[in-house]
């Protein structure tokens, strides 16, 4: 998908790797700038320099979308370096899976609070901004489990459930000012992460597909592309699920 970002800046959080290095990618692709951010410091490096390497136009802030202070200075220095924040996409997110009855505290509390508390931080701090231009898109990624939960994701279906109902109240407060907030959830996406599945256990989600294939992390970028975009402007307060039909 071909959409023109020149002169828009774009944060992706958890950008430097995945779904999020993906989104970033595609962004920078359609000529926005992009703020590449994430909590892995070398990660981030190694991504900033892979952009550098392809001509993209990026800057890489570390930030722990968890904490206050450190979300502040990413949001604030991009708008004061650059001069606007047009699009925020929340993408960082962690998970801790297991069964509840051998599930910890901690275990809950950390996901809770990158993956919802996070998205709360960012979006918070960037409506100051976006309500002062009067336009702006937020792209919150969530997931088909916060639809449909999953055993032994208690912990993630509850942080992807919650961000649905967050980005739909966000939505109706701040439509007023010109400022979106959509919902991407997606299925059986191919990653890193779901390569190192069993092969018995991609078989069953693949029979649980229309489609009958996984999908691709462009898959996801392109749907967020097209919800930050001028084609998507009558659209605010939806989930847009990219999951190949598994939930309808």
């Amino acid at each position: 998908m071909q959409i023109d970002f020149t002169d828009q800046n774009v944060i992706v959080t958890g950008s430097s790797r995945g779904i999020g290095k993906k989104i970033a990618e595609t962004f920078a692709e359609n000529n926005a700038h992009v703020i590449l951010t994430d909590i892995d410091e070398d990660k981030l490096t190694e991504t900033k320099q892979e952009f550098d390497e392809k001509n993209f136009s990026s800057t890489a802030i570390p930030c722990n979308v968890a904490d206050q202070n450190e979300v502040q200075n990413l949001i604030k220095t991009t708008y004061n370096d650059f001069g606007s924040l047009d699009v925020l996409v929340n993408n960082a997110g962690i998970s801790q899976d297991n069964l509840l009855l051998r599930m910890d505290e901690e275990e809950w509390d950390s996901v809770l609070e990158v993956n919802l508390k996070g998205a709360f931080l960012t979006t918070k701090t960037a409506l100051r901004y976006f309500m002062k231009q009067r336009s702006g898109s937020i792209i919150n990624i969530s997931s088909v489990v916060g639809i449909t939960g999953n055993a032994g994701q208690s912990n993630y279906s509850a942080s992807k459930a919650g961000l649905i109902g967050f980005s739909k109240s966000i939505a109706q407060e701040i439509a007023s000012r010109n400022v979106n907030v959509n919902l991407v959830a997606p299925g059986f996406i191919k990653t890193k992460m779901t390569e190192e599945l069993p092969e018995d256990v991609k078989s069953n989600y693949l029979d649980n597909i229309p489609l009958n294939h996984f999908g691709d992390p462009e898959d996801v970028a392109n749907t967020v592309l097209y919800l930050a975009s001028p084609l998507a402007k009558y659209i605010t307060g939806q989930v847009i699920k990219v999951d190949g039909g598994m939930v309808m």
